[in-house]
């Protein structure tokens, strides 16, 4: 008997895949009708929002690999990093970029330092864990400004977003103990002439050789988008989702939260823009829980994102557990400072 559910079990796990693969091709044939237009919104919701704020920065981070810029980072940095997130001053690069870029830059970085041998696998899984974060112009341009309608909400949320990041780099310097060790010149030297530097004389094919590579992620990053608005079309569309939210509504009146939340929450959790619009779009006296609900967003990032990541780590020996267990933990520090300086700074409550 024991054997036969062994046997059950592995057919199962061999299986499991497929069976979900041809779920969904079935779904997307049987909520067509729903399912176009929410693929048209989340195509129009990454043309509009997306690539303006992000596609810039990835021309910019690719532009700056091709300089000696890591190596400066890590000569200026090394005393700041290294005692504080137990990483090597060229990890600053990374955390710069990925806070001012935004997903995926940050767990790029952290793979090329992997691939190239920049740093060591222990700390490029830290670097993994709070590098990778929404960037200033996502969160004020289009969270801000767009969705809230106010540039100071935007602020607010980055700063949270930001002093969280640092938290989550703090706790995670004792990931692992470093067991490879190399001398950090040379691995970066030999980067550098592995990339192309750039100059006057070449600058023209390095620009379109950045372009290139920006282009290649940011759709991706558009195809996880488009994939997850399906999905969560089918949700809506198959009456689950709303399963959920009878499903949790007890517990959120309980807590005197608006059950309308649950659905913006859980649409969240799969595809941080979706989420995030849906939780703007709630009409709430107390906006003080729509900003604690984004700013957890904007720190968690998401299944669509953690995917995206998965694809660009999986080509090294990094470990995903690092970053799953860091965006956790940084969308509750995220909420949570969120929550303590609108309960400590009166001009910064918005609630009616």
């Amino acid at each position: 008997m024991i054997a036969k559910t062994h046997i059950y079990t592995i057919k199962l796990k061999r299986n499991l895949l497929p069976m979900l693969f041809l779920g969904f091709t079935l779904c997307l044939l049987i909520f067509s009708k729903s399912n176009l237009p929410a693929v048209k919104s989340g195509l129009a919701l990454w043309a509009n929002s997306v690539v303006p704020s992000l596609f810039p920065f990835f021309v910019a981070t690719e532009l700056l690999m091709h300089t000696n810029v890591i190596t400066l980072f890590g000569n200026l940095l090394n005393r700041f990093m290294k005692p504080f997130f137990n990483i090597r001053g060229e990890g600053a690069f990374a955390f710069v970029m990925g806070m001012i870029s935004g997903y995926p830059v940050g767990a790029k970085i952290a793979s090329n330092f992997r691939q190239n041998n920049i740093c060591s696998k222990e700390e490029c899984e830290r670097l993994l864990s709070f590098t990778n974060n929404s960037g200033p112009l996502f969160i004020i341009g289009t969270v801000g400004i767009l969705m809230f309608k106010n540039t100071t909400i935007g602020i607010l949320l980055f700063i949270t977003h930001l002093l969280a990041c640092v938290t989550v780099g703090f706790i995670f310097r004792y990931w692992k103990k470093d067991k490879n060790t190399f001398h950090t010149n040379s691995s970066v030297t030999s980067f550098n002439q592995a990339k192309k530097t750039a100059s006057f004389s070449n600058l023209g094919e390095i620009l379109a050789e950045s372009i290139t590579s920006s282009i290649s992620t940011i759709l991706l990053i558009g195809g996880f988008v488009v994939i997850f608005s399906s999905i969560i079309s089918i949700f809506k569309a198959s009456g689950l989702l709303n399963s959920l939210t009878v499903l949790f509504s007890p517990l959120f009146e309980i807590l005197k939260i608006d059950p309308s939340f649950i659905q913006g929450l859980l649409t969240g959790v799969l595809e941080i823009t979706n989420g995030i619009h849906t939780i703007s779009s709630i009409a709430c006296k107390k906006l003080s829980f729509n900003l604690i609900f984004t700013a957890f967003l904007l720190g968690f990032g998401g299944i669509s994102v953690l995917l995206q990541v998965w694809s660009i780590t999986s080509k090294t020996d990094l470990s995903i557990k690092p970053y799953v267990y860091g965006k956790i933990l940084h969308g509750l520090l995220a909420a949570f400072y969120t929550y303590l300086i609108i309960t400590i700074f009166p001009f910064l409550n918005f609630d009616l």
